[in-house]
């Protein structure tokens, strides 16, 4: 019997000390390989499965990252609840850098990039409401014990980057309902429902979006900068999070795929 884990953190290069004592393994998918190989660790009496969303050496793009390996190589593994960090871009002046936000929310505003497993066959799978509810209030709870402040509520536009978004841009998705700005959100999210996994974001603000203040701008540096210095604080967020998740699952994202007829078997 191979590697097992009932439990994911997709997470950043800054995140890869989140476990301790874990043991690598590659996992193969019929999509390809997943961004890089698996960490497999015991947290709070769970295993627990860390996978590097941009490669252990950051070497793929959020245009490139290889999403539907990566989820469909956790749930290979028997993972069944996915936690998200990432880091965002405030679309409001209030959400500055170091606000940690649980979002309930996501437009996608992508393009080129595959977004569905289910290329044949009638499969249409409710996404209305994106994140898990019970994963929400689990980070929501795993913050406030830590006394870090999480905002509960906010919407994602996730943009298909790498380049940043112009100032005219920035205001559009502010003025059309969004909070954050993102660029790895969806399809990552859009996946992992397809395959019955309970999906939960916590966005990390780094900088103001350019649109925000008049004179801001957005640049590399100061994004990798804000997220290092506030990672210690996340990784403690996620680990009281891992340990705290119901393992039985009561939520609608377990029964995403009941009564729909799948054009082949998942792992």
């Amino acid at each position: 019997m191979g590697p097992t884990a009932e439990l994911a953190v997709i997470g950043g290069s800054g995140l890869y000390a989140l476990l301790d004592g874990a043991t690598e393994h590659e996992v193969d998918t019929p999509y390809g390989p997943p961004s890089g190989a698996i960490t497999i660790a015991e947290v709070g009496g769970r295993r627990v499965a860390f996978l590097p969303r941009h490669g252990r050496d950051h070497r793929y793009p959020p245009h490139r990252i290889p999403y539907r390996a990566n989820l469909w190589a956790l749930r290979s593994l028997g993972v069944r609840q996915v936690l998200a960090p990432c880091a965002v871009g405030g679309l409001r002046p209030e959400l500055g850098p170091g606000t940690f936000v649980v979002p309930d929310q996501l437009i996608d505003r992508t393009r080129g990039r595959v977004q569905t497993y289910y290329d044949r066959g009638a499969v249409h799978v409710p996404f209305a409401d994106p994140y898990c509810p019970v994963g929400r209030r689990t980070l929501l709870d795993a913050a406030a014990g830590r006394n870090v402040p999480a905002v509960d509520g906010g919407t994602v536009v996730v943009v298909e980057g790498p380049r940043f978004s112009t100032r005219a841009e920035s205001r559009w998705f502010a003025a059309f309902g969004g909070t954050v700005v993102n660029m790895t959100g969806h399809p990552e999210a859009v996946l992992a429902r397809e395959l019955a996994l309970c999906y939960t974001s916590i966005a990390l603000v780094t900088d103001l979006d350019a649109g925000v203040e008049a004179g801001e701008t957005v640049t590399q540096e100061e994004v990798f900068r804000v997220f290092a210095e506030n990672t210690d604080r996340l990784r403690g967020v996620l680990l009281d999070a891992v340990a705290t998740l119901p393992a039985e699952r009561d939520c609608p994202c377990a029964h995403a795929l009941d009564g729909i007829t799948l054009p082949f078997p998942l792992p």
